[in-house]
């Protein structure tokens, strides 16, 4: 299926607001290459020659008005149980993941609670997550799970338990049985409500409409990243997103 005129939009001003070599990276990693681990089979991103990629008037809109789309992006909801950190942060993080994706397990238990120590206890930094699912019916299973964790606050403790070690991909490890297991590790106190969520069609909307915006913006590998307009796609050690944080804090007054 093609994309719409506002999807291609927002991909080419995913892709654009890199500069030089990180705008190459983010072109060959939203075009399907890059360091991510996932690929979507499903829905691959449109191709786009690197050099209208990288191009403002080519996505229709000057750089200011890139941006402003891309911070846009940031929900802001208070209440929202799949995000970290002060709705009202100068600084938000918004991470597209796998649950079955081994460098997204990498960055969860890594990389996250050292950003979660340095800026988001700090009131510096919001991390809103984005349901992802690349890697199939297992993938897409334990997504809708998070979600329905969610709906009883214990989002993040699932995230945790699911991402806890490696687990191996399509082979059973998110089987409903095991779902409940972890739902139970986490703290989730009505299981059958959160059975019964994880099968919902509201679980599949919330899901769908996580993964719609991402592949909006071209992503079709995880994990990716956007740190207000900044994008990091792929593996990258804590120094790069860091970095990226204490730029946007900068770039916000902070």
């Amino acid at each position: 299926m093609p994309s719409s005129p506002r999807a291609q939009r927002r991909r080419l001003t995913w892709i654009a607001v890199g500069g030089g070599a990180a705008a190459a990276v983010a072109v060959a990693a939203a075009l399907g290459g890059g360091s991510g681990d996932g690929v979507s089979r499903d829905r691959p991103a449109a191709a786009v020659s690197p050099s209208a990629a990288v191009s403002p008037s080519a996505a229709g809109a000057t750089p200011d008005e890139q941006q402003k789309s891309l911070l846009a992006l940031a929900r802001r909801d208070q209440k929202d149980p799949l995000a970290l950190g002060r709705a009202d942060a100068p600084v938000v993080l918004i991470a597209y993941e796998d649950f079955q994706c081994p460098f997204c397990g990498k960055f969860a238990r890594e990389t996250k609670p050292e950003l979660v120590r340095s800026y988001v206890d700090k009131g510096l930094l919001r991390i809103e997550w984005r349901n992802f699912p690349v890697f199939g019916a297992e993938s897409e299973r334990v997504a809708r799970a998070s979600w329905a964790a969610g709906r009883q606050g214990r989002f993040w403790q699932f995230h945790d338990v699911a991402y806890a070690k490696e687990r191996p991909r399509n082979k059973g490890a998110f089987s409903f049985s095991r779902l409940r297991k972890m739902a139970r590790e986490a703290g989730v106190a009505d299981l059958d409500r959160f059975e019964a969520d994880l099968k919902s069609q509201a679980a599949e909307v919330s899901v769908s409409r996580d993964q719609e915006e991402g592949y909006a913006l071209g992503v079709s590998s995880t994990p990716a990243f956007l740190v207000n307009s900044t994008p990091i796609l792929g593996a990258q050690p804590l120094s790069t997103f860091t970095a990226a944080v204490e730029k946007a804090a900068k770039e916000a007054g902070r």
